[in-house]
């Protein structure tokens, strides 16, 4: 039986894990096995950021809301809980847009809120 080897999937695999760390400093761009702790470090971070991230534009969300609120003499908190009274059905994206774009129709939206 012929012996079986490996080079074609191993080089594959390298190539693989150097195309991804191509824009790294120095070695870790270079040598694969610099490069392949330095990407799966990069991968963790990856992963973890794209959670946080949602964390913090939610935050930003609710920081331009509650500015736009205070303008109209009221809270936050109870801002929202008018929102869900009246059953406007807008979510916090959409809201914060329109407190830093659409200051006229984010003042309706309070009115409705206020009754």
């Amino acid at each position: 039986m012929a012996k079986i080897k490996h080079s074609v999937a191993t080089r594959r695999r390298k190539k693989r894990v150097l195309k991804k760390a191509k824009g790294f400093f120095a070695d870790r761009s270079k040598q694969y096995q610099q490069a392949s702790r330095a990407l799966m470090h990069a991968l963790k971070y990856a992963y973890r950021d794209r959670r946080n991230k949602k964390r913090e534009l939610r935050a930003l969300w609710i920081a331009r809301i509650n500015a736009a609120c205070r303008e109209q003499g009221i809270t936050y908190s109870v801002f929202m809980n008018g929102l869900k009274k009246s059953k406007v059905m807008l979510d916090r994206k959409i809201l914060a847009d329109l407190a830093v774009r659409d200051n006229a129709a984010f003042k309706k939206i309070a009115g409705l809120v206020k009754k």
